[in-house]
């Protein structure tokens, strides 16, 4: 499995993303030369370079060694910066993360997951459910599982992918069978319009050349040869689940197929919207060949992604969970979550706007999904790529939300303090952290806080 014989010397710009890190580390694994740069050091790039990946974190030519690179680049890192005109002057291929994930699928089974929602974690449930019978993967979050976003199997011809909607990148892969989870209108700065991003899809499904596996409610015509197959929970499809139960904390479903029903599935995550993405990706482990067993025993012993509904702490009367949820209806989805887990306790939701474009042309949709918590913490927007767009702000979302307490916008070094603050005033809380900027960097130390309380 060698997609690219040819080349030995990698650099990566913007090296920390999760999808661009997992790229990194399997052409490392491949004897490459790997190197990066990103803009600030995290666990992700601490984690590379322990594994013998140099990183830089000054946006300065001098310091990368003159080699024949070919640089793979994600639009996270602009266009101005200093390293990206370097190479451009130096004449060297630069090659978007997306293309050089696509040369890869190019040589094996690609087994890809896309939609606007739940894309992470069935992707990683699928490359669980298949480790026994050996499989690659390149994942857009840690599976909790191996503490990694990335499997590599150099005598597996399968590759599990998740295939991205975000600047047209899914277009690059070369799909044998995907899952599509959903197709709810998001990154408008790219597609305009809803008629676009579903047109996106559209696009996307006439690549896939065995099977489709597509949300129940959702719709792709395909290119005519590859077959489209439903599913569902609580629904009849051609992949469906139902009788959803909690035991003593533990979560079990029955699991409808065209060739018959499992029944009692536990599930390891005992999260009933995991249910979904569990069915859409025990649909697609079993179009490649997964016995009952590997489909049983898969789906029990998952253990979630990192940033999905993460409990990290769970006392009597405080409860802390981090989620990765930037659009409205994932919030609406890990709120809704949370209440039905502890419906008696007051729930705090800290919530960080990922993108201006994104936080404009969702304004209602976030403040509805906020308004179901009974206090609402924001933090400023996350720009990533984007320069601030005037009239959007956290402020303006905050005048939105409806809720008992006022809404507070609060700048992230003062955050661990003021949620503290108010867990000590409230009785049996529950602790959100919500979306996909750096919020993460605060999970630690907040967790650590809530504890000694």
């Amino acid at each position: 499995m060698n997609p690219t014989p040819s080349i030995q010397n990698f650099y990566f710009l913007g090296i920390g993303g999760i999808g661009m890190s997992a790229l990194a580390r399997y052409f490392a694994s491949r004897g490459c030369h790997v190197e990066g740069y990103d803009r600030t050091p995290s666990p992700l790039t601490r984690q590379l370079e322990k594994e013998g990946i140099p990183i830089i974190y000054t946006d300065s030519p001098h310091k990368v060694a003159d080699l024949p690179w070919t640089v793979v680049w994600t639009p996270a890192v602009p266009t101005d910066t200093a390293l990206y005109c370097y190479f451009l002057r130096k004449g060297l291929p630069i090659l978007k993360r997306a293309e050089m994930l696509g040369k890869v699928t190019q040589s094996l089974r690609a087994l890809c997951v896309a939609g606007t929602h739940g894309k992470t974690s069935t992707a990683t449930l699928l490359a669980h459910i298949l480790q026994p019978k050996g499989t690659n993967a390149f994942l857009g979050g840690i599976s909790m599982n191996v503490n990694s976003n990335l499997l590599i199997n150099p005598d597996s011809d399968l590759v599990v992918v998740e295939a991205d909607e975000f600047d047209r990148s899914f277009l690059h892969l070369s799909p044998a069978i995907t899952a599509i989870t959903a197709i709810d209108p998001d990154h408008l700065d790219i597609y305009s319009t809803r008629e676009g991003y579903q047109e996106g899809f559209e696009q996307y499904a006439r690549l896939v050349k065995e099977a489709i596996v597509i949300k129940k409610g959702y719709h792709v015509a395909g290119n005519g040869q590859a077959k489209i197959y439903t599913y569902a929970t609580d629904s009849v499809a051609d992949f469906y689940a139902d009788n959803a139960r909690v035991s003593e904390t533990r979560l079990f479903f029955d699991w409808h197929s065209p060739s018959g029903t499992l029944k009692d599935v536990e599930l390891g995550v005992p999260v009933y919207y995991d249910v979904e993405n569990a069915t859409a990706a025990m649909a697609i482990a079993h179009l490649t060949g997964a016995d009952e067993q590997m489909l049983r025993e898969g789906v029990r012993t998952y253990k979630g992604v990192w940033r999905r509904f993460n409990i990290l702490v769970n006392t009597p009367h405080i409860t802390y969970i981090d989620d990765y949820a930037h659009h409205p209806k994932e919030l609406q989805t890990a709120i809704s979550s949370a209440r039905h887990l502890f419906p008696d306790r007051h729930l705090i939701g800290v919530f960080q706007p990922h993108l201006f474009t994104r936080t404009r042309d969702f304004m209602d949709g976030f403040a509805a999904a906020l308004s179901q918590l009974e206090e609402v913490v924001l933090l400023p927007i996350y720009p990533a790529r984007e320069l601030p767009i005037e009239g959007v702000t956290s402020e303006v979302l905050a005048k939105q939300i409806s809720s008992r307490y006022p809404v507070r916008v609060v700048q992230k070094t003062d955050i661990i303090q003021y949620v503290c603050q108010r867990v000590k005033v409230c009785d049996e809380t529950v602790v959100m952290t919500l979306g996909a900027g750096d919020i993460d960097r605060l999970t630690g130390d907040l967790a650590n806080n809530l504890k000694q309380i």
